[in-house]
């Protein structure tokens, strides 16, 4: 399992100012961050894993959005063109992201996982401002520049507040077949 030591030395040696906050209390999900760290809802980020029925089979699929704006699995079905989408169980997103379940930071995925980027971050978030993610630790949390988190992550951007089908934006992580 990643943790917050391994984020930590990638991001020194890719030159990026951060901060591994200990946080006053353990974290059960991102979702929590708000909260705990008390920061806007906007400003904390969450990793979502699905589980995507497509015609070849079924892939886990990662998508980063803010906690006050997750993903909603209709959406992602939609946009995707996917048969049925569903939330991944814990040892599904355990395996996919190497991270625990519910505590997954949108650093140091694997390349086979696709990873979708909610457009509203690029949209919304100012390239300065600090946004908060977890470390794949209960007691610890990320906090950086949200324009060097969006550029490290790569992905797909995926507008999700789009009524109908989405174009994507690549990003470098784009070797990942989905969406299909």
């Amino acid at each position: 399992m990643k943790d917050a030591l391994a984020i930590h030395r990638w991001l020194l040696a890719h030159q990026v100012h951060h901060e591994i906050v200990r946080l006053p209390r353990a974290l059960t999900c991102a979702g929590e961050l708000p909260e705990i760290m008390h920061a806007d809802a906007a400003h904390c980020l969450e990793v979502t894993v699905f589980e995507v029925d497509t015609r070849v089979g079924l892939d886990p699929v990662a998508v980063l959005s803010s906690v006050a704006t997750p993903p909603r699995p209709a959406m992602v079905g939609t946009l995707l063109g996917a048969r049925k989408v569903s939330p991944a169980p814990a040892f599904i997103v355990n395996s996919a992201t190497r991270y625990a379940a519910g505590l997954v930071c949108p650093l140091l995925l694997p390349d086979d996982l696709a990873l979708l980027i909610d457009e509203r971050l690029h949209r919304e978030l100012p390239g300065d401002t600090l946004v908060h993610t977890p470390t794949g630790e209960r007691r610890t949390a990320l906090s950086l520049r949200a324009r060097d988190l969006l550029t490290l992550a790569g992905g797909k951007r995926l507008d999700l507040a789009a009524r109908g089908r989405s174009s994507l934006s690549h990003g470098h992580r784009a070797s990942h077949s989905l969406p299909r």
